[in-house]
């Protein structure tokens, strides 16, 4: 089943249009409605008279929002130049946290930007995009802010991540819709020595055809990583030698208190792509 409904986060960060773009040329691609949402940055708990509530003064509050205005308006205009024929802006008086978590539940896919050190700090509280990859229920599509290519879409020749587990084939089978259209996709299977019984007699080769029956075009790559060498570092380094354009992979975390701690592979992957990374939990 195709994607229908897709939500992009819009914010005023330098890499935002380059998300855009990407989100309206998938939502084109797959005749999808794609709704592009910004946020004040301002929790909704931070309102109110309430003793622990926060006290901003209007025009502050104004310039917040006219940031957000001025983000969805870039937002409307790449849309209108790449022919996007359904989509629709929202502005939320909220931190992108909750806005993106309550929204996101009804959408096929949560797209967001990977976090880049070097830009102008932005109203986007730390650690917001591995919170939602494990809260929100939904894929969510990992934007890199340093591309190593300029695509002219996505998802011509992805790269599976396949380890046997729950998390991995959840990720593969929520990016069945990208997997359909592509010419050719690659499925990884990583360290199946690991966990045989996670795999059967022929690694990879029930998957392959799960997938074949789909009517996706799917190569088995088995690959053992040398003693050492991380897992995550191996599979960015595959999609790179394969020219691919898209890594589809499980994510793996829990909450300590209220941090979201990603799994060591996941948080490598994230951290270095260069290319986009599809997650589910």
């Amino acid at each position: 089943m195709p994607y229908t409904t897709l939500l992009v986060h819009v914010d005023n960060s330098r890499h935002c249009a380059q998300r855009i773009r990407l989100a309206v040329r998938l939502a084109v691609t797959d005749g999808a409605h794609l709704i592009g949402s910004a946020m004040s940055g301002i929790s909704r708990y931070a309102y109110g008279g309430g003793v622990n509530a926060l006290q901003f003064a209007p025009a502050q509050m104004q310039a917040l929002r006219t940031q957000a205005s001025e983000a969805l308006h870039d937002f409307e205009r790449i849309a209108r130049e790449e022919g996007l024929g359904s989509y629709e802006t929202r502005f939320v008086d909220d931190d992108a946290q909750g806005a993106l978590l309550l929204q996101a539940r009804y959408c096929d896919l949560l797209i967001l930007g990977q976090t880049d050190a070097q830009d102008t700090p932005s109203r986007v509280i730390a650690g917001t995009a591995e919170y939602l990859m494990l809260h929100c229920g939904r894929p969510v599509l990992m934007v890199p802010y340093a591309p190593s290519a300029a695509p002219a879409g996505i998802a011509q020749h992805p790269l599976l991540a396949w380890n046997g587990s729950a998390e991995a084939l959840r990720a593969i089978t929520d990016a069945l819709p990208l997997l359909q259209g592509a010419r050719q996709v690659t499925l990884a299977v990583v360290n199946s020595h690991a966990q045989p019984a996670a795999h059967g007699e022929q690694p990879g080769a029930d998957l392959a055809l799960y997938l074949a029956r789909h009517g996706v075009n799917v190569e088995v790559l088995q690959h053992d990583t040398p003693p050492g060498q991380d897992v995550g570092a191996a599979l960015l380094s595959m999609a790179a030698q394969r020219h691919c354009d898209l890594v589809v992979m499980g994510c793996y975390g829990h909450m300590r208190l209220r941090e979201a701690l990603l799994g060591g592979v996941t948080r490598t992957v994230l951290q270095e792509m260069t290319l986009p990374v599809l997650v589910s939990h």
